[in-house]
């Protein structure tokens, strides 16, 4: 498995992509697309990576526990408009620690890179305690997908 370092934090090659299209209600006054629904698309892209490698909500439920997310950015490069059909691709970024973060990459139609962004998803029990070490159940994906 190819992997591109990012201090304790690596990149994997491990992605999904997922198209979206741009509907009325992203869209502000000026007919672009408001900068707060980006975490939108980042979720859709989440859900969808989720569901192709077997790691979903409904998966990560099932075994106990719930991943809200504790941090999230976003950098924008290029607007997006009413009508666009934009691909997020969503990459799996591989930790030490007990938690799940993606990486985002929007583009448009054209292919040219509208944003860019980050979440980071921490593990906490159906009591809401915060798992400090990886649970089972993502080491053992972890396994699956080859990166231990």
């Amino acid at each position: 498995m190819r992997r591109k370092k990012r201090s304790k934090e690596t990149l994997t090659d491990i992605k999904n992509t997922h198209e979206v299209r741009v509907r009325f209600n992203d869209c502000d006054p000026l007919n672009i697309v408001w900068h707060g629904i980006y975490v939108t698309y980042f979720e859709e892209g989440r859900e969808s990576f989720g569901r192709s490698h077997e790691i979903s909500y409904l998966d990560v439920k099932e075994n106990g526990y719930v991943t809200p997310i504790v941090n999230f950015n976003c950098d924008h490069k290029l607007p997006l408009q009413y009508g666009d059909v934009a691909t997020i691709e969503t990459v799996y970024v591989d930790s030490p620690a007990a938690k799940m973060i993606f990486r985002y990459n929007v583009y448009n139609q054209n292919k040219e890179l509208v944003c860019v962004g980050e979440t980071t998803q921490v593990f906490l029990d159906m009591d809401k305690n915060m798992s400090l070490s990886i649970p089972e159940f993502f080491l053992n994906w972890k396994r699956k997908v080859g990166l231990l």
